[in-house]
């Protein structure tokens, strides 16, 4: 595993909890420090790395989309050998992917492009996978992606590109879903009838049309600041709904719900609402993300 921060960490311990040998690596020592008092094997650098695995490898990525992704699979191509399988598990782009494993592949390399849902809950309740690639290599490595899913929550989806594809298109489907459950929750909370945001969120979990876990975690974030008044209504995007939409407007395919949650969140950067508020409460619930502190405080 090469990147231990919330998603890598967590998933080392899932694999290590299903009876996998893990070989950890991170740029930060004291991560790799951590998971090596839990069992894992550290490694010192992505040479160290290859060498403490035998062939044929299985050497899993999970560090930031982008520029460092791709220099990551530089420093490592060298290092691997045929027949050996790399796992981008990140947020990459899926037009990158499919270019970095036609790369890899003239050294006899294949890559894994593998879309991972479950934020930071994953350790315990397991990680979705959407996987793209060679559907040898996906049987190969199956007891890896089988330990750290859930019951029926890993699939092959496609060829290369695939598995982050579809998670692209996962994540603007989520975006839209939490603009939505903002946007209620700001009419309940606007409204002068002296309503229990808490209590609204936590009946509806409850046998309506609109439970969910995005709901589940609404009303946990409710329950200790029925105001929210701890998080700034400043929303991030980190990328893929800004790709679902190019994608989108390029093949003429109309997805205006997953716009207006992208440009909302833009808005959420000006404007100060309680939708806001929900939709960076939520995020920050489900996957551990930063959010921002009311302005003055």
């Amino acid at each position: 595993m090469v990147g231990l921060g919330r998603m890598g960490s967590n998933m080392t311990r899932r694999l290590m909890r299903g009876g996998h040998e893990v070989v950890a690596f991170d740029v930060n020592a004291e991560a790799v420090a951590a998971l090596r008092a839990e069992g894992a094997v550290g490694a010192s650098s992505l040479g160290d790395l290859v060498a403490q695995l035998e062939a044929p490898r299985a050497v899993w990525l999970m560090v930031p989309a982008g520029k460092i992704t791709g220099a990551t699979i530089d420093e490592l191509t060298p290092l691997l050998s045929d027949c050996d399988t790399l796992v981008d598990g990140g947020n990459s782009r899926w037009t990158d992917s499919i270019e970095r494993a036609a790369r890899v592949a003239e050294r006899g390399i294949t890559m894994l492009d593998c879309g991972v849902s479950g934020g930071i809950w994953g350790l315990d309740k397991g990680f979705c996978l959407m996987v793209g690639g060679d559907a040898d290599a996906c049987r190969r490595l199956e007891d890896i992606f089988t330990t750290l899913a859930p019951e029926n929550g890993y699939a092959r989806v496609g060829s290369t590109g695939a598995g982050h594809f579809t998670k692209m298109v996962h994540n603007g489907i989520e975006y839209a879903l939490m603009q939505s459950y903002g946007e209620g929750f700001e009419l309940l909370h606007s409204s002068d009838l002296d309503l229990d945001t808490h209590q609204i969120a936590e009946v509806w979990r409850h046998g309506s049309v609109v439970r969910s876990w995005l709901l589940d975690l609404a009303a946990s974030a409710l329950e200790g600041d029925p105001d929210l008044a701890e998080i700034a209504p400043y929303v991030e995007d980190s990328g893929e709904g800004r790709w679902t939409l190019e994608h989108a407007i390029e093949n003429a395919v109309p997805v205006p719900t997953i716009a207006t949650a992208l440009f909302a969140r833009f808005a959420s950067r000006q404007d100060a609402s309680f939708s806001g508020k929900l939709i960076a409460a939520l995020r920050k619930e489900f996957g551990g993300h930063s959010t921002h502190k009311p302005s003055g405080e």
